[in-house]
């Protein structure tokens, strides 16, 4: 069976199937999905930017607000 006919099956579920079957697959991959570098590159380039821009920044209360807490 090919991907795209599996995924058109799966979306023929009811919605509580669907949820179990992404669960499980979910499972089966790896803990942590390993960068070359664990990160360290888009971590060192969203600091550059945030130095570079201040402004583009959000502070704790907005990122609470924004998750609606």
């Amino acid at each position: 069976m090919r991907l795209q006919e599996l995924q058109e099956c799966a979306m023929e579920l009811p919605e509580a199937q669907r949820a179990a079957l992404a669960t499980e697959l979910l499972c089966s991959l790896p803990a942590v999905l390993v960068d070359d570098d664990d990160g360290i590159a888009e971590a060192r380039r969203r600091s550059r930017e945030l130095a570079e821009n201040p402004a583009a920044g959000c502070s704790w209360d907005e990122i609470r607000r924004d998750l609606g807490r």
